[in-house]
C-alpha cells in the first residue's frame, strides 16, 4: 500500500519532518505546502537532490491540493515562532495567526475529500488541534496533536541524566495542555523497573526541577537558536509512523477527553484508525486536580484570546 503523507507549513519544523520521513523511507508520496512558493520548491529540490545518496525514493509534488484527496496523513506545521519571543514562552501568544490559517486551510482539506488522519503541531497545539476538527469535521479520533509527545521526551532525558541510564529506559507522561500549564506526572514515571517516587531520597533527585526543565525545554532551544524543530519534528514523525503502520503504540498526545470537554495530551494508543484506545490512568488526587487545571486554562484562555483579538479587531 502506498503511503502518502502531506506537510502543510514548510518552517523549521515543516522541512525537518519532511527530511525525516525521506530519509527514513517511511512515506512513498510526500506532498508540501507553504504560502512561500520559493521557500517550497527550493525544500522540495534539496530533497530531490539527497536522493540520490540515500536508500529510498520519494515522490515530492509542490503546492497541489489535490493531493489531500488520497492522504493517509497531513501534518500541520504552520506557525509564527518568532510571536513566541517571550520570557514565559507563551506558545498562545502564535494564536492570532494561527487562528487565521487554520481555516483556510481545513477548507482546502475538505473541499479536496481529506478523509485521512490530520497532526496537528501548529500552536497553541491543544487549541488548533481542536480548531481543525471542528472545521474538517472529520471524527475526533481522527485529529490529534503533538502535545505532550515531545515535553514527556524532555522530562524522560531530564530523568535519565539524573539516573545516568538512557532516557528510553524512563517511562512516564507530562500531562495536560502543550504549554505551561502542563505538568508531570510522577505517579507514572518508572526507571528500569522502579517508580521514580522511590528514588527520590536514595538518589538525592530534584523533581521540581526536572519537571520545569521538561516545561521550559522548548524555551531553552529557542532562546539559543530562535526556533525549535529536532525534537518535535521527531515527536510528530513518530506519530506518523504510528499511523501508517497501525504499529497501536501508546503515547502521550493531544487527544478530546470527553469528561474535559477538550483536547489534551494523555496517554492514547494510536494506529491505522487514529486514537484506537483512550487509556485511563491511576493518577493521585493531586495529579488530578493538575489536570482538570490544566483543561480549564485552555478552556479559559481560549476565550479570553478570542474576545481580545475580537476586540482588537473590530
Amino acid at each position: 500500500m502506498t503511503r502518502k503523507v502531506a506537510v502543510v507549513g514548510m518552517g523549521h519544523v515543516g522541512a525537518t519532518v519532511a527530511h525525516y520521513l525521506v530519509a527514513g523511507g517511511f512515506a512513498d508520496d510526500l506532498a508540501l505546502f507553504d504560502t512561500n512558493e520559493a521557500k517550497v520548491k527550493a525544500d522540495a529540490l534539496d530533497l530531490r537532490d539527497a536522493m540520490a545518496n540515500l536508500p529510498f525514493h520519494t515522490n515530492l509534488t509542490v503546492n497541489d491540493d489535490s493531493q489531500f484527496a488520497d492522504c493517509d496523513v497531513v501534518v500541520s506545521t504552520l506557525g509564527k515562532s518568532k510571536l513566541v519571543d517571550t520570557p514565559d514562552h507563551d506558545r498562545f501568544a502564535e494564536f492570532k495567526f494561527t487562528r487565521t490559517q487554520v481555516p483556510l486551510v481545513a477548507k482546502k482539506l475538505v473541499d479536496n475529500g481529506f478523509h485521512g488522519k490530520l497532526v496537528v503541531v501548529t500552536n497553541p497545539c491543544d487549541v488548533i488541534t481542536s480548531m481543525y476538527q471542528k472545521f474538517t469535521g472529520l471524527p475526533k479520533n481522527h485529529v490529534m496533536g503533538t502535545g505532550t509527545l515531545l515535553d514527556s521526551a524532555r522530562m524522560r532525558a531530564c530523568v535519565g541524566e539524573a539516573l545516568n541510564v538512557d532516557s528510553r529506559s524512563v517511562v512516564g507522561f507530562n500531562l495536560g495542555e502543550h504549554g505551561n500549564s502542563q505538568f508531570t506526572a510522577w505517579s507514572t514515571v518508572r526507571v528500569l523497573g522502579k517508580r521514580v517516587l522511590d528514588l527520590v531520597e536514595e538518589r538525592n533527585l530534584d523533581l521540581a526541577n526536572m519537571e520545569e526543565r521538561a516545561r521550559q525545554g522548548g524555551y531553552l532551544v529557542y532562546k539559543g537558536k530562535k526556533y525549535t524543530n529536532y525534537g518535535v519534528a521527531t515527536a510528530a514523525v513518530r506519530l506518523v509512523n504510528a499511523v501508517l503502520s497501525d504499529s497501536r503504540t501508546e503515547m502521550p498526545v493531544s487527544n478530546y477527553r470527553e469528561e474535559y470537554g477538550t483536547y489534551l495530551s494523555y496517554p492514547a494508543v494510536v494506529g491505522r484508525d487514529g486514537v484506537v484506545e483512550q487509556l485511563q490512568l491511576d493518577l493521585t488526587d493531586v495529579e488530578k486536580e493538575k489536570l482538570a487545571t490544566s483543561a480549564k486554562y485552555i478552556k479559559d484562555r481560549l476565550k479570553s484570546e478570542e474576545e481580545r483579538l475580537a476586540e482588537n479587531e473590530a
